[in-house]
């Protein structure tokens, strides 16, 4: 059966131009830029700030007081420690978890950390599915794989996708809140390094090429040797070349905007343990590939 194809439109304004096919984006988001925009090749090329809607104006106080720090450990202590107290993590009955309402397991305890490493240790896990939810509500960016290829919305992979969504978000407390103060205080840290980046240079190593979502019209590498991919709507990158030569033959070098990194492994230290490791936003990416 064939993806279920959405009547919004998303396109891009130049008809050259690689864009996302209808199935992988939303008509809306919470985002400054729509997904038909931000998901685009050009986005890749000159990329812009993306900003989560109401997020630094409902946290001001916070960033505020990030402003007059100048040591980058410092800051991530006070970040830390602002959203386990804004988020009651450490007393969660404070947020209104009941003995009635406890979920069965250690659902309750579920949070960004335990997010972010979940996703580390597995991408098509429940935690990875949770992640890749929140991806496609705040950019309207689709999930394109999760475990398997999601290409029909109405089938067994898909629905599985999002059983697994549910069980992630069921009984936890304001999980993509938190996310969303997470992206934003990334955001916020890679722009005040001097001089800001647009783009960092990350790499991800892979055996099998052509497992990557294609657009029709760019079916083969372009002259320059660069092929253009649509990515899933998160991925697992890293900074370092030889890292990914571990884990593919070939390995992927992708020129990254840094308003698509969602978390990386320096941002909050003991969070991701020594893989370099960045969580980069997906959407339609220009990418060359050699073999290590």
């Amino acid at each position: 059966m064939e993806p279920r194809q959405s009547t919004s439109i998303c396109r891009a304004s130049d008809k050259k131009a690689p864009t996302l096919p209808r199935a992988a984006c939303l008509p809306i988001n919470r985002c400054n830029l729509p997904a038909v925009i931000l998901g685009s090749l050009t986005f890749q090329e000159t990329p812009t700030p993306l900003e989560l809607d109401g997020v630094r104006a409902l946290y001001r106080d916070l960033f505020d007081k990030l402003d007059a720090i100048t040591a980058p450990a410092r800051r991530a202590e006070i970040f830390q420690d602002y959203i386990t107290v804004h988020f009651r993590l450490e007393h969660l009955e404070e947020a209104g978890l009941t003995a009635a309402a406890k979920p069965r397991g250690n659902r309750s305890k579920a949070n960004y950390i335990r997010m972010i490493r979940g996703w580390s240790f597995d991408a098509d896990s429940r935690e990875g599915a949770v992640l890749k939810s929140w991806v496609e509500s705040r950019f309207g960016l689709t999930p394109r794989y999760h475990g398997e290829p999601l290409r029909d919305f109405s089938g067994p992979a898909y629905r599985r996708y999002l059983e697994m969504r549910a069980r992630g978000l069921y009984g936890v407390n304001a999980l993509e809140a938190q996310f969303d103060l997470v992206y934003t205080y990334c955001q916020y840290e890679l722009l005040r390094q001097t001089p800001a980046p647009s783009h960092l240079t990350l790499y991800r190593g892979v055996n099998r090429l052509g497992e990557f979502e294609r657009l029709p019209e760019f079916p083969a590498p372009r002259p320059d040797g660069s092929q253009i991919l649509l990515l899933n709507n998160l991925n697992s990158l890293t900074g370092t070349r030889e890292r990914a030569g571990e884990f593919g033959d070939t390995i992927l070098t992708l020129r990254v905007p840094t308003a698509k990194v969602f978390f990386h492994h320096r941002l909050l230290p003991g969070i991701l343990q020594g893989e370099d490791e960045y969580l980069v936003i997906g959407g339609v990416y220009s990418v060359h590939g050699a073999t290590s």
